[in-house]
């Protein structure tokens, strides 16, 4: 059937999509990899604001030997300054990680359709079946799967630590901090790995879902390709409309041609030579009904004609209107133009006239 959506969707198809804000994208990428992200800078963000904490609580005996209210606010605000620079290497790395995963699953644009008030978005069937359907299925999986997983990640980071902990009596308080700061970063590792390997089937699996939705029937994709390429009809008259004007602008240059080249009656060329401007150039040129009109136009204006069966022809199959004839040609088209002096010269240059060298053949 025609109807069935069984066509992969086109570029057009999946460029609106992507306006729209419909791209297959799984918002657990970017969370999972921003906390791995996180487990690796926390350590030295820890560690930079343990310095600067330091460094602030080393002048509290100052503030408390001399009470300035000035020099406490300048103490406060260096802290805050030192507080920003400590939280900012993990917040650009957030950030950067939050954009590249946004990019790495269809490139990042603003659907601003999205904020545009749809009364069908409040239709609730569209989100019935959504809970009811294999979507749903899905999440549900996936929500027990991710629970599944992150249980054992977590039983087995932490059943070596529990017995340490149980004895934490017989370690000193750095140590013991220590070992529960490992502990803790093990874990958040483990599970962000973990994580990231879900949130890729998740991908696959969205993807997919969406990739299907964005199908098209064959209809469709005939639809499409009439509306991007232009209906044939619609361009059949916009062609003719073209060509046309070519020929109206064609003929309004044919009283200025210096000789006109014909065939006798089949085929005409009309001729214009400026010296200043190089060789003579075709300004009109055509066959059946537009080499009558030529001629006709030659003759209101007494335009010269000359008849020359071989070079009429092939200037009219080789040549295009506006450009320089070849240089082939060269020898052949003088000596049609001298020709046409010596009439002029006469005062009998109008009319049609045979070449007294005509053309045997022409290359």
């Amino acid at each position: 059937m025609s109807g069935e959506k069984t066509e992969q969707p086109t570029a057009q198809k999946l460029k609106k999509a992507k306006k729209e804000g419909q791209i297959g994208r799984s918002q657990d990428i970017g969370a999972w990899v921003g906390m791995l992200a996180a487990s690796i800078m926390l350590p030295r963000t820890l560690g930079a604001a343990m310095d600067h904490s330091r460094e602030l609580m080393e002048k509290v005996p100052d503030i408390i030997a001399d009470p300035d209210p000035q020099v406490a606010l300048g103490i406060l605000k260096d802290g805050m300054m030192s507080a920003g620079w400590a939280v900012l290497p993990l917040a650009l790395t957030m950030m950067a990680v939050g954009i590249a995963a946004a990019g790495a699953q269809g490139g990042i644009r603003v659907a601003t359709k999205l904020f545009i008030p749809k009364f069908s978005r409040l239709n609730p069937l569209p989100g019935i079946k959504k809970m009811l359907g294999p979507q749903a299925l899905w999440e549900g999986s996936k929500a027990l799967i991710k629970t599944g997983v992150l249980a054992g990640v977590l039983y087995m980071t932490m059943k070596d630590i529990v017995p340490l902990l149980m004895t934490a009596g017989r370690l000193q308080v750095v140590s013991l901090l220590g070992v529960i700061n490992d502990a803790v970063l093990s874990l958040i590792r483990a599970a962000s790995v973990a994580g990231i390997v879900m949130a890729a089937a998740d991908y696959f699996v969205v993807r997919r879902r969406t990739n299907k939705q964005l199908r098209m029937s064959k209809e469709e994709v005939k639809q499409e390709h009439k509306n991007t390429e232009g209906d044939p009809h619609v361009k059949g008259q916009i062609r003719a409309r073209q060509m046309a004007m070519a020929r109206n602008r064609q003929m309004a240059d044919v009283p200025t041609a210096d000789v006109v080249l014909v065939n006798p009656t089949h085929v005409a060329v009309a001729l214009r030579y400026d010296p200043e401007k190089g060789a003579p150039r075709v300004i009109a040129k055509g066959q059946g009904a537009i080499a009558q009109k030529i001629r006709e136009l030659a003759t209101e204006n007494r335009i010269p004609m000359v008849q020359d069966k071989a070079l009429a022809r092939a200037l009219e199959k080789s040549v295009e209107v506006g450009m320089e004839i070849p240089a082939e040609f060269y020898g052949t088209v003088a000596k049609v133009l001298a020709f046409v002096m010596s009439l002029k010269t006469k005062g009998s240059a109008a009319g049609v006239h045979r070449n007294p060298n005509p053309t045997p053949a022409v290359a």
